[in-house]
């Protein structure tokens, strides 16, 4: 990693040198040395970027970083496929069948959710429907499904972490 990084700090220092070769050229009034000399300004512009990210490990620009992503976008409550199998009731010998037990278990995680919540959370978490699309079905705000989707979350967590049934 360190030789990529020296190596594009010495293509900065050719391109700098080519950069400057160019202004006088340009300042004559050379329309192709001036034509070069903006090439080479957004060549180095590139290598810049490179520099920055090869140094800091993140993209250049990006305000916050990966690691920084909001808890409510890494945990994943229950497993996306079982709660999509549970929403179809499909028994076609697909391999995200449910089992009677693994049935309850979402029932029963989903018994704490108001009337409202549980359809919010079931629209967008079961049929993957974007929170846009389940605003528009259910006639209320986007932010709306977002906050109903957070309160359902927070309580299914809190199901998950307190019940005995759904251990396993």
């Amino acid at each position: 990693m360190q030789d990529l990084l020296k190596s594009y700090k010495e293509t900065k220092k050719g391109l700098n040198d080519a950069y400057e070769q160019r202004r006088a050229n340009a300042e004559v009034g050379n329309e192709e040395a001036m034509a070069e000399r903006q090439l080479i300004g957004e060549m180095r512009g590139e290598v810049d970027w490179i520099i920055e990210w090869l140094e800091t490990g993140r993209r250049p620009g990006n305000k916050r970083g990966i690691e920084r992503r909001a808890v409510y976008e890494r945990e994943k409550l229950m497993d996306p496929v079982r709660m999509q199998a549970f929403v179809s009731r499909s028994t076609a010998g697909s391999p995200c069948n449910l089992t009677e037990w693994q049935r309850f278990q979402l029932e029963d995680a989903l018994s704490s959710l108001t009337e409202r919540e549980r359809e919010c959370y079931v629209l967008t978490h079961g049929e993957c429907f974007s929170f846009d699309e389940t605003a528009r079905m259910l006639q209320i705000t986007k932010s709306s499904v977002q906050t109903l989707v957070a309160r359902a979350q927070a309580k299914i967590s809190d199901r998950v972490s307190n019940s005995l049934f759904l251990v396993g």
